[in-house]
């Protein structure tokens, strides 16, 4: 008796956790597939990764599993070309806020009335974008960001564009190193990079929800956060230990941003 419950129990608990964490799959406006995971039943939270990364970069940090101990329903997309979705190799697929608009669709597909949303470093860059076209956002967190992503002739940008086309530096190897390393697509990361969204000041200065920006004390790769911080009408800065390929990783991350968000 005793071992029929035990495998009742294991039962709806395998059953439970089916329902409740998905990969799912669909087909953007111009046929890419775009894959993504939807795990947890509460108020939804969109997660964007960064540069040279998937989804699978939140899987193991303390803020994912918080905001599912919280009760927030998560949903973290592989950005076309990265992790496991399609990775176009033509221009046209990146230009025009391409990933913006597969973020608005993948929330469409998934009948979301209203969500909040946490970028960190090239995913705060299109978060920022996202936030310009769509008013579902309630409220964003920009992690690992500064203002430099507001300036259509980024040096920085420009300079990654050129590395994986082929023109590397010592500033760039070691991120082109560790694409190859990992069998990254490095004509996507080129595409990426070329046609990466620019949103103006004027424009941010236009949003009203509350906005927090985040960053590491020794991270100050994209220019001055302080100053991104400013743009918004309802911003909010703060600092916590670390640099920017592990501040968002940390605990300390976590607990700023779920106090933000709550």
């Amino acid at each position: 008796m005793v071992k029929k419950y035990f495998f009742l129990w294991l039962g709806l608990l395998l059953f439970a956790s089916t329902v409740t964490s998905q990969v799912g799959e669909f087909e953007s406006f111009d046929g890419v597939h775009i894959i993504y995971t939807d795990e947890g039943d509460g108020e939804p939270v969109l997660l964007l990764h960064g540069f040279i990364n998937s989804r699978k970069s939140w899987e193991k940090t303390a803020l994912k599993q918080d905001l599912l101990d919280s009760g927030y329903r998560v949903i973290i997309p592989d950005m076309r070309g990265n992790g496991d979705s399609d990775k176009p190799q033509t221009d046209i697929a990146y230009k025009d806020n391409t990933e913006v608009k597969d973020l608005i669709l993948l929330m469409n597909h998934l009948n979301m009335e209203s969500y909040k949303a946490i970028g960190y470093s090239r995913g705060s860059i299109v978060l920022a974008k996202l936030l310009t076209e769509d008013a579902r956002v309630t409220k964003a967190v920009l992690g690992g960001m500064g203002i430099d992503f507001t300036n259509p002739n980024w040096d920085r940008r420009i300079m990654f564009a050129k590395a994986f086309k082929g023109d590397v530096d010592e500033i760039t190897k070691g991120a082109v190193d560790y694409a190859k390393s990992i069998k990254a697509d490095l004509r996507s990361l080129h595409l990426q990079q070329k046609y990466q969204p620019v949103t103006s000041v004027e424009d941010l200065n236009k949003i009203k929800i509350a906005v927090l920006v985040i960053c590491g004390d020794e991270d100050s790769d994209n220019g001055s956060a302080e100053e991104l911080r400013n743009t918004f009408e309802n911003g909010k800065l703060i600092r916590v230990p670390g640099d920017h390929n592990g501040t968002y990783k940390t605990k300390g991350f976590s607990n700023s941003v779920l106090q933000f968000l709550e």
